[in-house]
């Protein structure tokens, strides 16, 4: 039987490219994404037909879903699609996330800082809460997977990013404390840190610093260019594998060096 996970932030970049990565590897998913733009961002979000493309490019191996990672009751309702659809659940993976800023810490609204918490820590609590009381009915040994997209501004302090940076920080907090929770069960729970990656998020942080394009923050990096989003997918799709069993409680860079000094 193939494994099921339930995925947010499906409809594009990091999320669409761990969708691709997980069917590839014979997963099914529950593909779930907020399809709407949010009027305390400054960018647009995924449309319904940006998810609708992932689902069509896997067929019955990929339910899609609208949902709002804010909302306790759509992350139950997707755990529930997952259940009905295929039948079970081995992984839940949080890469929905946004960001907002462009001034310092006391210039920031209550507007900008609360939207990304809001998505990117509780919306990793609101999956992790629905998630891991079906993963623990699995009968021992068990091999759950809980994998949360942080940053490397979860490593680091980023100008102009306070809230960004904040609520990155709090996501590998926030995973490292269920790693613990987990102890014993079986059940992992790891963070992925990407650095720089092409994707709609990226070119919102370069709006913040005034630059004339996200190819701008590839200097930053060792590698000398940006991520694509399957780079951390891979990333991702091996943390919820047979394979990773061994590891957990972690924050894995991918960030081709840009945290290295």
């Amino acid at each position: 039987m193939s494994p099921v996970a339930v995925l947010t932030g499906a409809a594009r970049g990091i999320g669409a490219a761990t969708v691709d990565r997980l069917v590839a590897a014979g997963w099914q998913v529950v593909a779930v994404d907020l399809c709407a733009d949010d009027p305390a961002l400054s960018y647009s979000l995924a449309t319904p037909a940006d998810l609708d493309a992932v689902a069509a490019r896997h067929g019955p191996m990929v339910h899609a879903m609208v949902g709002d990672v804010r909302s306790l009751t759509d992350m139950r309702a997707a755990v529930d699609a997952a259940l009905g659809h295929f039948g079970g659940l081995d992984a839940a993976v949080a890469v929905a996330g946004v960001v907002s800023g462009g001034v310092p810490l006391w210039e920031l609204t209550d507007a900008q800082w609360n939207v990304q918490f809001d998505v990117n820590v509780h919306g990793v609590r609101h999956l992790a809460t629905a998630a891991v009381p079906v993963l623990l009915q699995a009968a021992a040994p068990r091999q759950g997977r809980v994998v949360a997209v942080a940053s490397a501004a979860g490593l680091l302090g980023l100008r102009r990013l306070s809230g960004y940076s904040a609520s990155k920080h709090a996501v590998i907090g926030l995973i490292k404390a269920l790693a613990a929770d987990l102890a014993g069960t079986g059940i992992t729970a790891n963070a992925v840190c990407p650095g720089s990656t092409r994707t709609a998020i990226l070119d919102a942080s370069a709006a913040v610093y005034g630059l004339a394009s996200a190819e701008e923050f590839a200097h930053q990096q060792l590698v000398e260019r940006l991520l694509a989003p399957d780079e951390p997918a891979a990333l991702i799709a091996w943390l919820c594998a047979v394979e990773a069993s061994g590891v957990t409680g972690a924050a894995l860079s991918v960030d081709g060096g840009l945290t290295t000094s």
